[in-house]
């Protein structure tokens, strides 16, 4: 526990603490946002604002979860490093993504293309490590197995283990790519993507912890519904590493923002959080702890398919936060009424886990 706060507490000074000077350095070399024409109108008095925030918010995170490992003498875990690689490597693909778009002066980075290969390089390789790392006990840190709230039984290895290889790192990738533009397209109001990325991180902060204190390999005896998720106690704090620097980095970040995470803050978290639901064996219970990243993706999806099947639109302006903002209301209502909708579908989703665990009881 002591790590776990200790984690969260430098996470939030580095970011409440070094964002200013981050962002004086931003405005000597005028790396500022470029705005969408085709948003809303309110949004172009946003243009110039300093991106790449996500560097800080990345950097805390490296540095608290270092620290915490540190004072308790321990080196990092093999979940805790690729947690962190994966996430350092989105971040580092939405920092060229950023910097491009600050380069050629407009709101496009890296081509369709170029942004495939990063991100799959980095997922791909997350993947295949996270299959090959065993410990002494022969644990590696992710499985095969579809996951719920643990590992259902359900295996992609049904038809061999080297067709359940590919297949894992199919669906590794597709998860991640998933979080990472999920997490990206609710980047688009000050401080709801900080916000909302606290909230659900802080569920896993507690869920990791609680595997931990409940994992298989802390007792004699594995007692019924023990987990076997490997370094559950370091997934616990790096969610709680970037808790913090989410909450300082939202000091800066709220409306009217003085600086905004980018993509290479958004692409980052996504990946995270990715992350530790393959890691931490809850794929589908992500579902309902991003819950807010979910409904704004599917708002974005029927926007797009609808438009593309009828020529019309559902929503006024996609993703959904944009469309509430045509209707007239205010930005700082929309996200604290979206945060309201993330604390609702993290609660949720702790619920069932913790009902999960209780009815092995």
């Amino acid at each position: 526990m002591v790590s776990l706060i200790l984690a969260a507490s430098l996470g939030l000074l580095i970011t409440l603490l070094g964002t200013p000077l981050f962002i004086r350095l931003l405005e000597r070399r005028q790396y500022g946002q470029f705005i969408r024409e085709d948003g809303p109108t309110s949004h172009l008095t946003k243009r110039g604002t300093p991106t790449m925030g996500g560097v800080i918010i990345v950097l805390a995170t490296v540095v608290g979860y270092a620290a915490a490992n540190l004072v308790a003498s321990r080196l990092p875990s093999a979940s805790g490093f690729l947690l962190l690689y994966l996430m350092v490597g989105l971040g580092i693909v939405g920092f060229l993504d950023d910097f491009t778009k600050i380069k050629k002066e407009r709101s496009l980075g890296l081509t369709p293309l170029a942004k495939f290969i990063g991100q799959g390089f980095v997922g791909i390789s997350f993947a295949v490590l996270a299959l090959l790392l065993k410990n002494s006990k022969g644990q590696t840190p992710a499985t095969m197995g579809i996951s719920i709230a643990r590992d259902t039984g359900i295996t992609l290895a049904f038809a061999g283990i080297a067709v359940g290889f590919v297949l894992f790192v199919l669906w590794a990738n597709f998860l991640i790519a998933a979080w990472s533009n999920a997490v990206n397209l609710t980047d688009g109001l000050d401080g709801l993507a900080a916000g909302a990325s606290a909230i659900a991180f802080g569920s896993y902060a507690i869920i990791a912890l609680w595997q931990s204190y409940q994992a298989c390999t802390s007792v004699v005896l594995p007692t019924p519904g023990c987990y076997e998720v490997r370094d559950s106690r370091d997934l616990a704090i790096i969610a709680a590493a970037i808790v913090g620097a989410c909450i300082g980095f939202l000091w800066h970040n709220t409306s009217p923002a003085k600086i905004f995470m980018g993509d290479t803050g958004s692409l980052a978290l996504g990946g995270a959080f990715a992350g530790l639901s393959i890691l931490s064996q809850t794929e589908i219970l992500a579902i309902f702890i991003g819950g807010l990243f979910v409904i704004i993706v599917v708002s974005d999806v029927i926007q797009i398919g609808y438009f593309k099947a009828t020529g019309k639109r559902v929503f006024r302006m996609a993703p959904l936060h944009h469309h509430f903002e045509l209707t007239g209301w205010k930005e700082v209502t929309i996200v604290v009424r979206f945060w309201m909708i993330q604390m609702f579908c993290a609660a949720i989703g702790i619920t069932f886990f913790y009902a999960e665990w209780w009815s092995h009881q």
